[in-house]
Order: C-alpha cells, then structure tokens, then sequence
C-alpha cells in the first residue's frame, strides 16, 4: 500500500515559502504522494444566507494544476488531485493542462475528477450544475482520447473537437484517471469508468456495500473490479499517531492500495508542526527517507 498526505493549502495560507518547505519536507520523509484538493472560488456568507459549506471566501486554495507545475521541479513526488471537479472546467483545457503536468513530471500525475457541490463556484465558470454527473461521464472518455490519439474528432452532448490533438503528449498515456465521490451513481461512475476511487475518511460499516456497486458495475462493462484501486484517508487526532496508524492498518485490511495522511484541522500552526506530526508517522511506518 502506498502511503503519501494531503496538503495541508486551507492552513499554510498564499506564501510560496510554505508549499515548497512542505513539499520538499513530505518527500524527504519518504512519502510517496501529495493529494491536493480544487476550488477556484470560495462563496461569501455574507452574500450567501445560510452558507453551510466547509470552506467559504477566506479559504485558500491553491490551484493544483498550476501548483503541481511548481513541485514537480522540487519533489520526486506522485501528484493527486483528489479531487478536480471537472464538470465545471473545460474539457480540453484540462486535458491540456494535466498533460504538461505529466510530462513535468515524468509521469508522476494521477488525476482524480469529480463533480463538486458547490453551485456558487459553478455558476462563476459559467457551468451548469444540474447536469454536472452527465458532464463527467462524457468527458472522461474525452480526456483518454485526446491523451492517446494523435487527432480526435468528438460531437458530444457537451463537447464539440474537430479533428484536433495535444502537443506535446503526456507520458501516460492515458493519463490514471480515479473518481470521487459518494452516491450510487458516483460508485458505479467508479466502476465503469475509473483506474480507482476515493470511497471516504474512514473504513466504516458502508464501505463493503460501496464496494459492491463499484465491483458490481466495473463486472457490468466487462472490466476486473480488482484492477480498480482505492486510496483511503486517515485523519491525525487525539490519539494522534497511535490512531493514524490504527486507521492505516483498517485501511490495508479493507484491501487500499493506497492511502493519504491528513493533517488539516489538527491544531498545527506552521509547517514545521504538519511535517513534525508527519515524521513520527512516517518513522512508525517505517517508510524509506529521502534526501
């Protein structure tokens, strides 16, 4: 099972200083890769009655094509968003934009796509957030082929290319694609269409009836549920590292083939305490020091 973290973005707040101590930080400590999140705008509350999202106007967010651009020349890191809410982006740009990333990083992208919740983000993109699952599902297989064919031609019910191609291309070619998200039809989106999935936080009681719609819908398309992989999330806590590596263990006896450490909305104040917590998990795991 591989073992990387999530970046810590809402905490370290815009200072360059924090993203490349951090990432040179997890990668020297042996990590394997650093999930990112995606929101290109927070909502004001302000504006918005009622606001009852996670993150709002004041939260920082990087943009993670952008920011995987500037750690692919500073870490020998794998590079995860977890998730890009695709729907409300462009299809091609996408395609574009993760084949640079790959290619700057010698094959080190793994894209994971999804479809978001926040309205107000999608009606500043100018997207349309009612058909956002149909969205997805259609440009999925548009991102595979303008990642492994030379010219493409594609009439969709979204997407329009004639006769057109990326150069350069990406070095995975495709490039793996995994799929968030939580709903039946999120889970069976995994099985038809996903390299693998993010199914939540925690291994609960859900997890084995999740995993039967993903297996039960990737036997349905005629592909092997056991080639799909799965990345958990573990939470530092109270117990701190004793329950991470607890929730690690849950995680590599529920059948992950990989999992994030996270560190957000533990107390930690700079980036020394996020990579403090970090290397006592990862000398408790044993992982493999770089540098």
């Amino acid at each position: 099972m591989r073992v990387g973290v999530i970046f810590p973005q809402t905490e370290l707040g815009g200072a360059v200083s924090a993203v490349r101590a951090y990432g040179a930080g997890v990668d020297e400590l042996g990590y394997q890769h650093l999930l990112a999140y995606d929101h290109v705008l927070g909502a004001d509350p302000a504006v918005h009655a009622g606001w009852s999202g996670p993150y709002d106007i004041d939260t920082t967010f990087h943009e993670p094509l952008v920011l995987f651009g500037y750690l692919a020349a500073i870490t020998s890191l794998e590079l995860v968003t977890g998730i890009l809410i695709a729907p409300q982006r462009q299809t091609a740009l996408i395609a574009k934009q993760a084949a640079e990333v790959d290619l700057l990083t010698e094959g080190r992208l793994r894209l994971g796509v999804g479809i978001g919740w926040n309205a107000v983000e999608y009606e500043a993109l100018g997207a349309d957030f009612g058909t956002r699952g149909r969205r997805m599902d259609e440009q999925i297989a548009l991102l595979r082929r303008l990642w492994t064919e030379r010219s493409v031609t594609h009439r969709g019910e979204f997407d329009v290319v004639t006769g057109a191609g990326l150069a350069p291309v990406s070095v995975q070619r495709p490039i793996p694609l995994w799929i968030g998200g939580y709903a039946p039809a999120a889970l069976r989106r995994v099985g038809r269409l996903g390299d693998g999935w993010f199914p939540g936080p925690q291994p609960g009681p859900d997890l084995a009836a999740a995993k039967a719609i993903v297996d039960d819908a990737a036997r349905e398309a005629g592909r092997d549920p056991s080639a799909i992989g799965m990345e958990g999330r573990v939470t530092w806590g109270a117990d701190g590292v004793d329950g991470v590596l607890a929730g690690v263990e849950r995680w590599r006896s529920a059948g992950a083939s990989h999992v994030s450490i996270n560190t957000m909305r533990a107390g930690f104040r700079s980036v020394a305490e996020h990579l403090g917590a970090l290397a006592e998990v990862a000398e408790a795991l044993a992982l493999t020091r770089r540098g």
